[in-house]
């Protein structure tokens, strides 16, 4: 460019298209795009990146807890053998086994728990865990044991830990007898022992837990030689 006659750039600031730009000042140059471009920051300065990591370290330790937790075992006890309401709970009708419980293992008794002279307060069937709610002390019992001996043969199913019903028929002039009537609606079988040298029939002797409301009534049957049956509970597991 060239400037124009009579004309003087440096005070009317017009130039020909073709001249040449002036330099640029010190004030140009410090406002020229690649001087201003701030400067990058480090990826780990970045506070997303600090917080995936946090949440990462988190999710791998709380998923070690849990395994480790399922992991851990503690020794309780279980039934040896079926224990029946109102029986006296030793060491010997126990064997301790290592279960994972996590926090519900306190609903157990444990080697570390089980106090001298309890009692079974429900039936326990043979390797269930026995639980804290099962066991009281002897002085709490509302139950105790009776022996009987049937007027003839039970039902095969009957056993240790059955549920029966105990019925009576009370004796009659010529050796008959009345028509039976529930005298123990709810009996727990401790043991049964079958007599076959009885030439009348199998009897059949039982020893029972009662409640201790019904020992009167059933000693008086066994006394004034009522006949006397059993029969499970319908729905109740033998």
């Amino acid at each position: 460019m060239v400037p124009v006659a009579g004309h003087d750039p440096s005070r009317t600031g017009l130039w020909i298209i073709g001249s040449r730009r002036p330099p640029l000042g010190q004030h140009d140059l410090m406002t020229t795009p690649d001087t201003v471009r701030p400067k990058p920051r480090a990826f780990w300065a970045d506070a997303r990146f600090l917080l995936g990591i946090v949440l990462i370290v988190a999710s791998v330790a709380g998923v070690w807890l849990v395994v480790a937790s399922a992991r851990q075992t503690a020794p309780v006890f279980a039934a040896a053998r079926t224990i029946v309401p109102g029986q006296a709970v030793t060491a010997d009708d126990l064997r301790v086994v290592d279960v994972a419980l996590g926090p519900s293992g306190e609903a157990y008794v444990s080697p570390a728990s089980l106090a001298p002279g309890v009692i079974a307060t429900r039936t326990i069937e043979e390797g269930e865990l026995v639980p804290v709610a099962a066991v009281d002390e002897a002085d709490a019992a509302t139950t105790t044991t009776v022996v009987i001996d049937t007027a003839g043969e039970i039902s095969a199913s009957i056993d240790a830990g059955s549920l029966v019903e105990v019925w009576a028929a009370a004796p009659e002039e010529g050796g008959a007898f009345a028509v039976p009537a529930i005298l123990v609606p709810s009996a727990t079988v401790v043991s049964v022992a079958r007599d076959d040298a009885v030439v009348s029939g199998r009897e059949v002797s039982l020893e029972l837990v009662i409640p201790r409301a019904d020992v009167a009534a059933t000693l008086a049957a066994i006394a004034d030689g009522s006949g006397l049956s059993v029969v499970p509970v319908a729905g109740a597991e033998g």
